[in-house]
């Protein structure tokens, strides 16, 4: 079992990296008392877990004896154990908490946030002595997680593009980080024969396949997208959603996603047609 202990201070990141783990396929378990960990180990080898992340703070209250024990056995036992903490500048600190206005875990030990601060600093130094440090002060999230991925080797989460179809008579979709507007394609809603078929009919197929306009659109979509989804990879995004809209969200829309589909397949593409999921 591959296992990745992440620690740090509060604010440092400590979520951002997570989250980085759990993109990427790791099981993730947040602040576990440390003299829960054998047991936990135990139950996700029995479960045939393969990678593990484990984030300990100082909301824990651990005793570092405990989690040395811990590493020892999970290291005499075979398993690959990579453990980082995660440090930050108190003026960073300060700022970040500032701005989320959250209360630090020792606040209520009537300390001041800056006394809190070194108070936590003193109790994790011995986890940080054996951990390889990463100082955050100057990273941002992307930052972050480009820096641990590295640094751990971990692959890059797939790419999920999601497709949707939908008519812009019925508004714009939710969420949709592109729309593209296929209204000036060929409509054939105003041909009666072809208008009770959908995007997803062989009537309607033939008749936009014969249309060089619909693959001339087409194409410039396929490069835009191809041009651009490899750096949204790079920023290690989870998921892109690309609304296509023509009138109804019957005919044009679908049809253009459905042939986008085809030419991104080398990405992980989820494809939907609002207009044409059944009514509730």
């Amino acid at each position: 079992m591959r296992i990745v202990l992440i620690s740090g201070l509060s604010g440092s990141g400590k979520s951002i990296a997570l989250r980085l783990l759990e993109d990427v396929g790791f099981v993730c378990v947040d602040n576990l008392p440390a003299p829960m960990l054998p047991d936990l180990m135990r139950y996700y080898e029995k479960k045939g877990i393969e990678q593990l992340g484990v984030s300990i703070d100082i909301r824990s209250r651990f005793r570092f004896s405990d989690v040395c024990h811990w590493i020892d056995t999970v290291r005499r036992q075979g398993h690959r154990l990579d453990i980082v903490f995660l440090n930050t500048d108190d003026a960073v600190l300060l700022r970040r908490f500032s701005e989320t206005r959250r209360s630090h875990p020792l606040a209520n030990e009537q300390k001041t946030l800056l006394e809190s601060l070194a108070a936590e600093r003193g109790y994790m130094q011995p986890l940080q002595n054996i951990a390889y440090t990463v100082d955050t002060s100057l990273l941002n999230a992307q930052q972050l997680r480009h820096f641990i991925q590295q640094w751990l080797n971990l692959p890059v989460a797939p790419l999920r593009i999601v497709l949707e179809s939908f008519g812009f008579k019925f508004g714009v979709p939710l969420g949709m980080d592109f729309v593209f507007d296929v209204r000036s394609l060929p409509n054939p809603f105003y041909d009666p024969v072809l208008r009770p078929y959908t995007g997803l009919d062989l009537p309607i197929k033939d008749y936009f396949s014969a249309q060089t306009i619909v693959a001339d659109m087409i194409d410039d979509l396929e490069y835009f997208l191809k041009r651009w989804l490899p750096k949204m990879t790079e920023e290690s995004r989870s998921y892109v959603n690309i609304g296509i809209g023509c009138t109804g969200g019957q005919h044009r829309s679908v049809y253009v996603v459905e042939s986008l589909a085809k030419r991104l397949a080398d990405y992980a593409v989820l494809v939907r047609h609002r207009q044409l999921l059944p009514v509730v």
